[in-house]
């Protein structure tokens, strides 16, 4: 038989007056969570009643109650953040508390939760025994645990639980600053980078889960745009949403004021701080929380903000390096184009074609990109073919237009040498924007998806803008006229799967031609 409930509560009466008195500040923070899991209601309130008032690190208690087995198992599964579980042993069977145990550790897979044991019936369960085969952390028999004691027990493992969660909460932001090390200087990464430090500090500072680190960078003429590039908690945005649209107006006002002031401040519950980086980047760190700051966390503050600032850096060099790479890319497409005297926005036009294709094909953003920017090469090999027969007004010869077909394996003899990325993709949309889905193309003759698809978007991106555009040797043709070309050659000269998603995307595609359009003479 268990020991009477009411013997276990005088003994918890009785100490009742010894507990020292708690802190007037209790935040309204998240409680600890305290699951209390025994058959004997009275066991319940009296665990209530002597932890009603009881504080940690600012925060209450938040208890749930289970009865049974059953009805255990259903809380465990439904609080996974429980930070300490109260288990009796004997309950539904003699070994309830036993079993539960081990599915908290085995099937849950639950290790940073505290499990203190309960027993009235230590007999059943030997204090040795169960230390040394379960994975418990405290064993207490219910006759032993006054008031004061309780209070005791639970301090010590919320201490313990509180100390598993800061070095789980560092391991997560650690792994995501080694995943991001390989690529760091490409900007998502850097995200990734800086949302990293960011846990650990918010962990380390023992702070409130909300944190921010913003950016804003001066585009022209003093006006700057204000974005996140780091967040945690309730603050933690999609890619593209605003910041005003993510922080409640107080957190934002705060933030602002920091940039204005270019210095940060401690308030009651929150702080700020503020750098600037090389590049001229201004930078802002708005934490939550009350607990103030030694010279160590201090100095944490000061290693993100080091780290973040030449990170940002990198980036911004690597994106100027980027940068200028793309300008040269569509230059060589431009010089093309200017030989022969196609001097209108033919090469920009075709890029934004061919990146829209890419999309809707499936293509990620990452390569249709690449798509982009390779695909205003596509005339490149014509700087090979004479003036006289690149610009004449007339009908070519045969072996005139013999010479002007052979700029496709020019352009892919200038350009199939290069290992990046871009200039390989490139070298075959140079190779095989003029080869026709029948086989009738050249080159090579190739046919279906023998061509490459970078070829198969290409050749509809240029064919498009070639007739709607005006040559030395032809007027433009109507739109109407144009459209109906396409959907005749529709498996004849063209991927027909190509054809539907340009007829299915053509608004899109006549925006980038109004766009682009050429300058009136």
């Amino acid at each position: 038989m268990k020991h009477m409930v009411s013997e276990q509560q005088d003994d918890f009466l009785f100490f009742a007056d010894d507990e020292p008195e708690q802190a007037d500040s209790v935040s309204d923070k998240e409680g600890w969570k305290v699951i209390i899991v025994d058959d004997e209601q009275e066991i319940h309130n009296v665990t209530r009643m002597v932890l009603g008032d009881f504080t940690f690190d600012g925060k209450r208690l938040e208890m749930l109650s289970a009865y049974s087995e059953t009805e255990a198992m259903e809380l465990l599964g439904n609080n996974p953040d429980v930070a300490i579980i109260l288990l009796d042993v004997v309950m539904d069977q003699d070994d309830t508390g036993l079993k539960l145990v081990k599915y908290i550790r085995e099937q849950l897979k639950y290790s940073s939760v505290r499990i203190i044991l309960r027993t009235g019936q230590p007999g059943q369960a030997p204090e040795k025994l169960v230390i040394t085969e379960y994975d418990i952390n405290d064993y207490k028999e219910k006759t032993e645990l006054t008031s004061q004691k309780l209070f005791t027990t639970v301090m010590s493992a919320l201490r313990s639980y509180r100390d598993i969660i800061v070095i789980e909460n560092n391991k997560i932001g650690l792994e995501k600053i080694i995943n991001s090390s390989a690529d760091l200087f490409e900007l998502k990464s850097m995200r990734k980078f800086a949302s990293g430090v960011l846990t650990q500090l918010t962990s380390i500072l023992n702070l409130n889960k909300n944190a921010l680190h913003c950016n804003s960078y001066a585009v022209s003429k003093g006006l700057e745009k204000i974005y996140i590039l780091a967040a945690s908690g309730d603050y933690a945005p999609n890619e593209n949403d605003k910041i005003e649209d993510v922080v409640p107006h107080h957190v934002l006002n705060s933030i602002e004021n920091t940039f204005r002031d270019k210095k940060g401040g401690f308030f009651d519950d929150h702080f700020t701080c503020y750098f600037q980086s090389k590049t001229g980047s201004e930078n802002v760190i708005y934490f939550e929380g009350t607990v103030p700051l030694n010279e160590w966390n201090r100095y944490l503050i000061e290693i993100y903000s080091s780290n973040v600032s030449v990170a940002f850096e990198n980036i911004y060099l690597n994106e100027e390096v980027e940068n200028t790479q793309k300008e040269i890319i569509f230059t060589l497409g431009e010089i093309a184009e200017t030989r022969s005297k196609e001097t209108g926005n033919h090469v920009k036009r075709v890029a934004e074609y061919s990146k829209l294709l890419s999309l809707k094909y499936g293509f990620t953003e990452e390569e249709a990109e690449i798509v982009r920017l390779a695909s205003s090469m596509h005339d490149v090999g014509k700087v090979a073919v004479p003036d006289e027969i690149l610009n004449k007004p007339g009908k070519l010869t045969p072996e005139e237009f013999e010479t002007i077909k052979n700029h496709t394996n020019h352009g892919y003899a200038m350009l199939n040498h290069s290992n990046r990325d871009i200039i390989k993709t490139a070298a075959i949309i140079a190779h095989q924007h003029h080869e026709k889905y029948n086989g009738k193309g050249y080159p090579n003759g190739l046919a279906g998806e023998d061509i490459h698809i970078y070829g198969r978007i290409a050749a509809i991106a240029d064919v498009f803008d070639a007739l709607g555009s005006e040559r030395v040797y032809k007027k433009a043709w109507p739109l109407d006229e144009i459209l109906a070309y396409f959907k005749e050659e529709s498996g004849q000269h063209f991927d027909p799967k190509l054809v539907d998603i340009f007829f299915e995307n053509l608004p899109s595609i006549l925006k980038i031609r109004d766009q682009y359009t050429d300058a009136r003479s």
